[in-house]
């Protein structure tokens, strides 16, 4: 079992940390601001705003902390949107870390939701409110496979420096697979074999701006 401690990033929000890979959940520059950036604005709104959807079946890679799923549930609640919200995770969390984290005074009152995300029963679809449905699934990446179903793909897995098996083209190729046709893929990672693998298998590729802290990040669409 790694170590891990928590950290304080540079927004305010705290993050997990561990020290023996030198790999954070999130970016020192900011975990908030991060999340926001890369999956909800280059992922979400882009997807709603690209294909006007009113209902979007998202697969999350590491439900972690879950503040991507919480954040996802702000914007579905605010857009007047239904999200179908699955998330893999081979390493939950502990509920002592998660008391640590400091993201229920950034979603004061939203707080409930927050712990409720993290209470549900994994392998089981639960409804968070009408509009937001979650289904927590403890699985490999390398076990998971499907066929078409998904309108946006959340890739925030570890970074190929510490946990290149997640980049694999492989794995890849099961993400474009997953997507339905104009799915999006999205992953703060910008790393070139990634794009060449990612193109290799048809997605059409872009380099967008990334969060703060990091020039570039990418977005991929099933064509």
């Amino acid at each position: 079992m790694l170590k891990s401690q928590i950290i304080i990033t540079a927004d305010g929000s705290k993050t997990i940390h561990f020290p023996e890979w030198n790999e954070s959940y999130h970016s020192k520059h900011g975990a908030l601001q991060e999340a926001k950036h890369v999956y909800i604005q280059s992922g979400l709104a882009y997807h709603i705003e690209k294909y006007a959807s009113k209902t979007i079946n998202l697969l999350e890679i590491g439900f972690g902390t879950g503040l991507n799923a919480m954040l996802s549930y702000l914007f579905a609640k605010e857009k007047n949107i239904n999200i179908n919200y699955h998330s893999l995770e081979k390493y939950p969390l502990q509920s002592s870390a998660l008391k640590e984290l400091n993201y229920t005074e950034f979603f004061t009152k939203e707080s409930d939701v927050f712990e409720k995300l993290h209470s549900t029963k994994w392998e089981l679809s639960t409804e968070i409110n009408s509009s937001f449905t979650l289904k927590k699934i403890e699985t490999d990446l390398k076990h998971f496979q499907s066929e078409s179903v998904y309108d946006l793909i959340y890739f925030d897995a570890f970074g190929p420096r510490v946990q290149p098996v997640l980049w694999e083209k492989t794995i890849l190729q099961n993400m474009y697979n997953a997507l339905k046709t104009n799915g999006i893929w999205v992953t703060y990672s910008c790393k070139g074999q990634v794009k060449r693998d990612l193109q290799a298998i048809g997605f059409h590729v872009e380099k967008i701006h990334g969060p703060p802290g990091k020039r570039e990040m990418l977005r991929a669409t099933k064509i």
